[in-house]
C-alpha cells in the first residue's frame, strides 16, 4: 500500500468512526468534498499535508494523531 492508499483508508475510518459523510466533512474541513472524493478514489496524485491538516482541523485531531495509525507502518517505497 502506498502512502495516498493509506491517507484514503485512514480519512474513511475517521469518518466511519464519527459516523460522518464525506459532504459533512468536507463542509466541517472548509474544503470541497470534490478534494476529498478524489483523495479517496486516487485521482489525487498526491494529497497535500495542508489537506490532510483541514481534515485534520475538521476532524478534531492532529495531524500527529492522522499518522499515527498502524496503517502508516508499511507503505511501499517511493522511486
Amino acid at each position: 500500500m502506498d502512502a495516498k492508499q493509506a491517507a484514503a483508508e485512514r480519512i474513511q475510518e475517521l469518518c466511519r468512526q464519527r459516523d460522518l459523510n464525506i459532504n459533512l466533512l468536507a463542509k466541517m474541513s472548509q474544503i470541497s468534498s470534490s478534494t476529498i472524493y478524489s483523495m479517496l478514489s486516487g485521482k489525487s496524485r498526491n494529497p497535500g499535508i495542508i489537506t490532510i491538516q483541514l481534515i485534520c482541523n475538521g476532524l478534531g485531531i492532529t495531524v500527529r494523531e492522522f499518522f499515527d495509525d498502524p496503517i502508516f507502518e508499511n507503505l511501499e517505497n517511493v522511486i
